[in-house]
């Protein structure tokens, strides 16, 4: 059911911090193509239409020379005041919970030029993501299968963790289980962080960054949320922590 990147013949000769390999997905029996970072954690990843996807949010505590990404003591420090603040945490506020939601990262971090992604890899702008929607949209990936307006989010979507909403086709809800993460995307709902160091919509969303602003103090993200239908798109405060989805240049 999930699109997979699967030409393990591949050589990336340019990637010298990471590489793509390929590994035996147990659950399936089959070969997934893999991309590692600097700090060598292992992502999947899937291909949608012309794009190449990490199939999982980032995890990465450095910039792609090696360089940390800073932090706040303690994590819900309220940064509201500073300027431009580069800083990622984990998701939830948890250390643990890094393995299966990634990290959040200021919207400053993201766009550093020393780069949150691994070689050959970037933050996906805005008009990168419209591409993605705009194909799932088009392939039938929208919840009851029409090929017009925005209903991909259960397509996108992990079936775990999300709180129920009763919704017709939305992320939360059980129904058209025949989409239900059709696309590979693998999004589970970590939630993000304000400037002011709350943590927020754990079990509701999943929210990643663009790489384009909308102004001198929001940038542009998507989002999945467990009551919607839609990707929706939105402008947020800069210094708010949300995740990473990188792409492949």
């Amino acid at each position: 059911m999930n699109k997979i990147f699967g030409a393990c013949s591949i050589i990336l000769a340019a990637f010298i911090l990471s590489t793509i390999s390929c590994r035996k997905d147990s659950e399936n029996n089959t070969e997934v193509a893999t991309i590692t970072d600097i700090d060598g954690n292992v992502y999947r990843t899937l291909t949608i239409g012309t794009q190449v996807w990490m199939a999982e949010n980032l995890k990465a505590i450095k910039y792609r020379n090696g360089d940390l990404i800073g932090t706040t003591v303690p994590d819900t420090l309220d940064i509201t005041n500073e300027n431009e603040p580069k800083y990622q945490w984990a998701s939830t506020g948890v250390e643990d919970s890094v393995a299966t939601y990634g990290r959040l990262y200021t919207w400053y971090a993201v766009t550093d030029s020393r780069n949150v992604c691994p070689i050959g890899w970037h933050v996906p702008s805005d008009v990168e993501w419209t591409t993605t929607e705009d194909y799932l949209i088009a392939n039938g990936y929208n919840y009851d299968g029409t090929t017009t307006g925005n209903n991909i989010a259960k397509s996108m979507a992990d079936n775990r963790k999300w709180l129920f909403s009763a919704n017709a086709g939305a992320v939360g809800n059980t129904d058209y289980p025949g989409y239900r993460n059709k696309s590979g995307f693998t999004a589970l709902p970590g939630g993000y962080r304000s400037s002011g160091g709350a943590f927020l919509n754990i079990g509701i969303s999943d929210d990643w960054w663009c790489s384009t602003d909308s102004s001198s103090n929001n940038g542009w993200f998507r989002n999945l949320y467990n009551s919607y239908t839609d990707m929706y798109r939105q402008s947020y405060d800069k210094s708010s922590g949300f995740s990473v989805r990188c792409v492949m240049d």
